[in-house]
């Protein structure tokens, strides 16, 4: 600064000592300005330190944190659907999971009530709910061999299509048909057949399981060849009746009926033709008999009726008449004719005994008093000594 100073100002020409160092000083100054024009100038035109550099190098640095920012932000949309996906299909399997854990308690269930008590229609009507459930609540119902419809029944509608299964018996033939109203895009065809065998083998199980129990309680009460009660089912009843005896203080009657002879039936004309008298026998005593009261077989030519209500003793003796009288006609057997009869023997509840083997034993007495009675008496004799079961002539 000072240099240009002094060259601003004009040299005196009487101070001849100053000129020299102005020269001199004008010299170095040309010579540092020459110096700085080589070495600055052409740092200032190349450097990236300008206005333009540094927004070029901010615009760069943006442009780069921009492409980071939204790569990151893709990987992370990424890494998010990838999440959900695995959530979803997370919850659809867990969903499934419990879906199926549902079914097979519901199955479980069926299995116990078929082995119950519990009647066959709410069975049935517990299967077709279950089918039902499988299929993500499909309407299913059950339709029996007589037209009977069990379950919910679904109206036809547009969208839907009903698929069946035939309920095969063991033994062959049909148990009815299983039906289910299905939307196509609800379930696979997969699990629509599994639904449906599955609610097919319950429904069969159901059915023969009840079936056979069924035909094991009725050989277990009744009689196989005359069809009426047997000897256990008396007992049972009778037992009932004594309980509702001593409740209320009542009277009952039981009769003892034993057939007279019965061994020449088999002797004479073979154990088939004894096997259809019994059931003649049967039919023609159970018409003696009223609604209320009941006839049991006890075993061979061994019958008893049980009459819960009645009066008194005459009014039992009536009834024990009727069924002794009924003997009185032949009975026709497979072209032969029968003539036959009976001993009987009353006991009145609770003159005669108490209990259910007191009652038996009195009848059985009386019976037995009524059998030798009747072949001491000289007109029952002749008639006992003729053929008692005379063949058609």
């Amino acid at each position: 600064m000072w240099a240009l100073a002094v060259c601003g100002q004009p040299a005196r020409a009487a101070d001849p000592a100053v000129f020299p160092s102005l020269h001199a000083i004008q010299a170095l100054s040309n010579s540092h300005a020459s110096h700085l024009a080589i070495y600055v100038e052409p740092n200032v035109e190349r450097g990236w330190l300008t206005v333009g550099g540094l927004v070029g190098a901010v615009a760069a640095l943006f442009l780069v944190l921009l492409a980071v920012s939204f790569w990151v932000w893709t990987l992370g949309r990424r890494v998010q659907e990838q999440a959900e996906a695995l959530t979803a299909r997370a919850e659809a399997e867990a969903a499934r999971v419990r879906h199926s854990a549902q079914v097979d308690e519901q199955r479980s269930r069926i299995l116990e009530d078929i082995n119950s008590s519990r009647p066959l229609s709410e069975l049935i009507e517990t299967i077709a709910e279950l089918v039902s459930f499988s299929l993500n609540g499909a309407p299913c119902w059950f339709e029996a061999a007589d037209g009977a419809r069990l379950g919910k029944v679904a109206p036809r509608s547009e969208g839907t299509a009903t698929i069946r299964r035939e309920i095969p018996a063991r033994a062959g033939g049909s148990l009815g048909t299983l039906f289910a109203a299905v939307e196509s895009s609800r379930n696979s065809k997969e699990e629509e057949n599994a639904a449906l065998e599955s609610g097919v083998r319950l429904a069969t199980l159901a059915i023969e399981t009840r079936k056979l129990h069924k035909d094991l309680l009725y050989c277990s009460e009744f009689d196989l060849l005359t069809d009426i009660h047997n000897r256990l089912s008396l007992d049972r009843y009778l037992g009932e009746q004594i309980q509702k005896g001593r409740e209320q203080d009542s009277i009952f009657g039981l009769i003892y009926i034993n057939l007279d002879d019965f061994k020449q039936v088999n002797d004479t004309y073979g154990h088939h033709v004894g096997d259809l008298y019994l059931q003649e026998v049967s039919l023609r005593m159970k018409r003696q008999l009223r609604s209320g009261d009941m006839l049991a077989r006890l075993g061979g030519d061994e019958f008893a009726a049980l009459v819960p209500i009645v009066r008194n003793r005459g009014a039992l003796d009536e009834i024990a008449q009727r069924l002794e009288r009924c003997f009185d006609a032949p009975f026709a057997v497979e072209g032969s004719v029968l003539r036959g009869a009976a001993s009987v023997g009353l006991a009145l509840y609770p003159d005669d005994g108490t209990s259910v083997d007191g009652l038996l034993g009195a009848a059985d007495a009386a019976m037995y008093v009524s059998k030798h009675t009747k072949r001491n008496r000289a007109e029952k004799a002749g008639r006992l000594q003729k053929a008692i079961f005379r063949p058609v002539d």
